[in-house]
């Protein structure tokens, strides 16, 4: 059997720490790696889309190597999510962290009893607790618990593990888990990851060939949680806090304002992080509240409602859908037709949140007009673009943009439907509501900041 320790011949210094698997950029070390194993997946030519990963390791010796000792000691593993044509035996790659698919294993012994059972769910389920039993995860420490344990360890609510008593199907059998497995059985030293989408876009989610991704959260948040455990791992982005960026009053009366949040602020508090628009305001009105929100990245106009009155009158408008609101974005690509409708039903990804994926069954419906205002082809094929949204779903403009069955072009910046820039270049430049005291029509435009 070929050895799946790759050699990377480069003088490029590591990271300080291992990355951060859910939020990160690519390390050069990873980049290079990437690069030898999309030449693996060329001579493969796999048909359908797939994520692959990469994992710099060095020998185990318990330090990072430094860049002028790194020299032949560095290597790398790759490895692909599930299956690749059907098969989990690729020699170029790491093995599965268990092996389910022998034709005449306990597992699908089991599941073809299963297919001929009247009791068919039971014993499923008890098969899958059997499965995630086999999983034997290491952590950096040299500890091991099995996916069960994992879980259970990790959701400690009542309600989410009543809901969820195992695991979702195809845990353990992602990139990271796989990487870091072998790793840690071989004695190597994981130095940083990272994974890649290679192929067509499935249907239902948005995946750009080549693009870098974060490992998903549903199936390896839990997992990667107690991998990492000993080891120096980057910070989480999304938990070090942003500079206090500072919206602008574009109008302000005695029961209400609107103001000019800028892309990198949040609309209202996160997880960890306090300050926001909501927090500002607060501060300045007391008992200031939010009518709506802005993804943290999206610049643009924001309603603010001073009484409790107002905020329920201009609720109460957003429920009717009479409050009007245009976007701008620069999207990559020109768009077929200059005009049009899309119409494309989102849910949200419950492996993978905040992400949203196209589901015609279990979908909302979400309805977005669009008109191309003007088109660059001097370099790069760029469209501006004015956005209506009919509906307020999670992410529909970043959905309705880039997926192929709407405009198959993603809003520059987009890094999670579409490629990473300096800023997501979506604006909400416009917004049109009754005013909850005079009952006139009210209307804010601002210049476009592209």
């Amino acid at each position: 059997m070929v050895s799946p320790v790759h050699p990377l011949s480069t003088d490029i210094a590591p990271p300080k720490r291992f990355t951060y698997p859910f939020c990160y950029e690519p390390h050069p070390l990873c980049i290079l790696a990437a690069e030898e194993v999309k030449r693996e997946i060329a001579r493969i030519q796999p048909k359908e889309g797939k994520m692959f990963g990469v994992l710099v390791v060095t020998p185990g010796d318990g330090s990072f190597l430094t860049s002028e000792t790194l020299g032949d000691g560095v290597t790398f593993l790759a490895a692909y999510s599930g299956l690749l044509e059907g098969r989990n035996d690729w020699d170029y790659f790491v093995p599965p962290v268990f092996d389910a698919q022998q034709p005449d294993g306990y597992f699908k012994t089991k599941e073809r009893e299963i297919m001929q059972s009247e009791v068919h769910k039971q014993m499923s389920q008890e098969l899958q607790f059997w499965l995630f039993r086999q999983y034997q995860m290491l952590n950096a420490r040299g500890e091991v618990k099995d996916l069960v344990e994992i879980w259970q360890d990790y959701h400690r609510s009542p309600r989410i593990r009543n809901k969820y008593p195992l695991p979702p199907g195809g845990t353990g059998d992602c990139c990271a888990p796989k990487l870091l497995q072998y790793a840690y059985q071989h004695g190597l030293k994981p130095v940083c990851m990272a994974e890649f989408w290679w192929g067509p876009s499935p249907k239902s989610e948005i995946r750009q060939h080549g693009q870098f991704y974060p490992a998903c959260r549903g199936k390896c948040k839990p997992v990667l949680t107690w991998m990492l455990q000993g080891l120096d791992v980057d910070p989480d982005p999304e938990e070090v806090g942003s500079p206090h960026l500072q919206p602008e009053i574009v109008y302000e009366d005695e029961v209400l304002a609107v103001v000019n949040k800028p892309a990198g602020m949040l609309s209202v508090p996160g997880r960890t992080e306090n300050y926001s628009v909501a927090k500002w305001t607060q501060q300045r009105w007391e008992g200031a509240m939010m009518v709506h929100r802005l993804d943290m990245c999206t610049s643009g106009l924001l309603l603010v409602a001073k009484t409790t009155d107002a905020y329920h009158h201009l609720q109460r408008q957003f429920e009717a859908h009479t409050i009007k609101k245009k976007y701008l974005a620069l999207v990559e690509g020109i768009p077929q037709k200059e005009h049009g409708i899309i119409d494309l039903p989102l849910l949200c990804d419950p492996t993978n949140r905040p992400r949203q994926v196209v589901d015609y069954e279990h979908g909302k419906r979400a309805i977005t007009e669009y008109r191309v205002i003007s088109t660059q082809r001097d370099g790069s094929f760029v469209s501006l673009l004015a956005l209506w949204p009919h509906t307020g779903r999670t992410h529909q403009l970043r959905m309705h943009c880039a997926h192929p069955d709407g405009l198959g072009c993603p809003i520059l910046g987009d890094e999670l439907y579409g490629h990473k820039s300096d800023r997501l270049y979506l604006q909400a430049q416009a917004i049109t509501f009754i005013h909850p005291v005079t009952g006139k029509r009210m209307h804010f435009e601002l210049k476009n900041e592209f």
